[in-house]
């Protein structure tokens, strides 16, 4: 208790020492507590753009499909795949989809693109098309209804109610086929490539006119909870991939992105280290000017009986003082900050990242790890810091402490 009323009075002997040493270490705590919460803003914002746009949490493909999205890699019998989905306690939602290139024209224009059929009520339980419309209606299952993509609508000088000519190739016969559609709609994704070739039309229209009755090349999976999409190992996915078909989760199907976020996991962890260090720099040389400043009262007290171990413990209990003084002031400040940007978001304009639009701002995220993970880190690195500036005080020779304060 002597020691901890010492350490509490010298601590404020030079107030504005104190104060400045208290600024830099809760600065650290702060910078650590924002970066981290805006990293995870960033990631949500990735992750989202992918599994939440139109790729899906999971994929179930014909193997080779993706390659190159040739229309004759088909899910033979996706009844089995789908019975069990609809069964799986992990899965919030599939949906079943063709896909196939093709000539997509317009009285005026004519565009390559990529057309989604897809089932119009399943849809919405996996991806946001429903929300992308910007202008006239999503799809109700009628038949030859289609969505464009806003720039794919502009090449093609359409507007609502127009028609569309969509030709493709059949799958069996790899004939040329054609189909009429109206435009009921547009859609805004963010991406220009995205806006540009894609186009939705209902499922079974589109399996009808490449004749795929009953066949499918992708079924998309949402998850009821998101870390499930990250487990490689999930059993769900293991049962639905054989010899034909493959089960992936988007880390295997966005691989770059699953890359980028492990890099800026290890930017955050550099940030945090440089932080660390240019604070423990900080607090040695505020407690080595301490010292100096009291090194007559050292000697005094070595000259006394003072044992070199009492000293180490002042000099450090000192420093936890500080450490607990800083941490308040910076869960303090790094709460309310976090909560300020969590709701307003920190303006980062318009840029892509990977084929991701980020607009506006990027909201952070107040997880509760934050706020007493980096403290302890930060209590332990200042009372680290002062560990030699302790051991310095408690080698003090009291002749020459006596004879250097005169």
């Amino acid at each position: 208790m002597l020691a901890l009323k010492l350490a509490w009075r010298n601590l404020f002997r030079n107030v504005r020492r104190t104060v400045l040493t208290c600024v830099l270490i809760s600065s650290a705590l702060i910078v650590m507590i924002l970066v981290d919460g805006l990293m995870i803003g960033m990631i949500d914002i990735m992750v989202g753009g992918i599994t939440h746009t139109l790729e899906g949490e999971a994929q179930v493909n014909r193997k080779g499909f993706r390659d190159n999205f040739e229309v004759e890699y088909v899910i033979e019998d996706p009844d089995e795949i789908t019975t069990e989905l609809a069964n799986a306690d992990k899965v919030a939602g599939y949906a079943p989809r063709v896909i196939v290139g093709g000539m997509i024209a317009s009285p005026y224009n004519t565009t390559g693109g990529l057309v989604y059929g897809v089932d119009h009520s399943q849809e919405l339980q996996v991806s946001r098309i429903a929300e992308a419309v910007y202008k006239g209606t999503y799809l109700t299952g009628k038949d030859r209804e289609i969505l464009l993509g806003k720039e794919m609508a502009k090449l093609l000088e359409v507007k609502l109610g127009d028609r569309i000519i969509i030709t493709a190739a059949t799958v069996d016969t790899n004939e040329i086929t054609q189909e009429l559609f109206r435009v009921s709609g547009m859609v805004e994704f963010g991406p220009d490539e995205m806006d540009e070739t894609l186009a939705f039309i209902n499922l079974s229209q589109a399996q009808r006119f490449l004749g795929m009755e009953n066949r499918l090349h992708q079924v998309a999976i949402r998850f009821h909870d998101p870390e499930n999409a990250k487990r490689r190992d999930l059993s769900i996915l293991a049962e639905l991939t054989d010899e034909d078909n493959e089960a992936l989760s988007w880390l295997d199907l966005q691989p770059a992105i699953g890359s980028m976020i492990e890099m800026s996991n290890y930017a955050t962890s550099i940030v945090g280290l440089i932080l660390f260090l240019l604070t423990s720099l900080g607090v040695i040389n505020s407690m080595f000017m301490s010292i100096y400043e009291r090194i007559y009262e050292f000697g005094v007290a070595k000259a006394i009986g003072t044992t070199p171990v009492q000293i180490v413990q002042l000099v450090l209990i000192e420093a936890l003082l500080l450490a607990f003084i800083a941490c308040a002031f910076g869960l303090l400040i790094g709460w309310l900050a976090s909560t300020y940007f969590q709701e307003h978001g920190v303006p980062m304009g318009e840029f892509e990242m990977s084929g991701i639009a980020i607009t506006g701002s990027i909201q952070t995220q107040v997880e509760a790890y934050q706020f007493y993970t980096y403290p302890a880190y930060v209590t332990l690195l200042t009372v680290l810091a002062a560990v030699y500036p302790a051991i310095f005080a408690a080698r003090i020779v009291p002749t020459q402490a006596l004879h250097r304060a005169l």
